[in-house]
């Protein structure tokens, strides 16, 4: 029976923010070594398509899990995607745009940045999302928007966003990124659903599934699959939620935790 893998990016096989930024070469030869098997492996990420490195897009993953489940991809092919709504993405924006506070808009291909959001597209550099998907000039109602994240550098701007969001329960948001980066996602999509939805499609058997991550985003997935497996660099809330705990993201954990719960 063919297995489908399915790998968080930042904390799990990569770490940006301590200086590791590409694939390790001996997780790069474990996942190979279990697609020439026949078995899937996947990503499964809260960022866009926008967001992935060429080296990632380049890899040869047979998917993707995209914007916390609002997109997915296999072989090249979106097979589910769910916008957010028009009427409240105006309305948020205009509230957004009142109180001072960069946005950007995450979508099928590109993300939608304004040019005069310096702060943002700096931040967006620093923690290494290269710009050559970001479009500056687009009109709203000619984009689609899984997810919108917004710049809070402070403590008044997380709650402004706090308290556009928090009376509506169609809308999920969350902390991320050394809680700077504040995202909001329609909260009927989790990694967890993405992964269901490539499941049913390649006509795997939940039971033959297996998530690595190592976000509070992850818990659904590591939950949902036939066995979760957080990293070791994981925190405790996490852990809690795997049914196995493999090495940190830096000791090639998504290497070891394949050799010894999966292959």
């Amino acid at each position: 029976m063919k297995k489908a893998i399915f790998l968080d990016i930042d904390g799990t096989l990569i770490d940006c923010f301590n200086g590791m930024t590409e694939i390790s070469p001996k997780v790069k030869t474990v996942i190979r070594s279990l697609q020439s098997k026949g078995d899937y492996v996947f990503i499964a990420t809260g960022r866009p398509y926008a967001f992935l490195s060429q080296a990632i897009l380049e890899f040869g993953f047979d998917g993707f899990i995209l914007a916390n489940g609002a997109q997915v991809i296999i072989n090249n092919k979106t097979i589910y995607s769910d916008y957010l709504k028009k009427d409240f993405l105006k309305d948020l924006i205009s509230k957004l745009e009142k109180n001072n506070i960069q946005y950007i808009l995450q979508s099928d291909k590109y993300s939608y940045i304004k040019k005069e959001f310096k702060e943002l597209y700096d931040f967006y550099y620093r923690v290494g999302i290269s710009g050559s998907l970001l479009k500056d000039t687009y009109s709203l109602e000619d984009i689609n928007v899984f997810k919108i994240e917004m710049l809070c550098l402070d403590e008044k701007t997380s709650n402004i966003c706090l308290d556009l969001i928090s009376n509506n329960s169609d809308y999920s948001h969350v902390n991320s990124i050394d809680v700077k980066a504040f995202e909001l996602y329609s909260s009927k999509n989790t990694k967890a659903t993405g992964i269901l939805k490539a499941l049913e499609y390649l006509k795997v058997d939940i039971k033959n599934s297996y998530a690595f991550g190592d976000g509070k985003n992850d818990i659904e997935m590591l939950s949902t699959v036939g066995c979760g497996i957080a990293m070791g660099n994981a925190c405790d809330e996490v852990k809690k939620y795997a049914k196995k705990i493999t090495d940190t993201v830096h000791n090639d954990g998504v290497a070891v935790g394949i050799e010894k719960y999966v292959i």
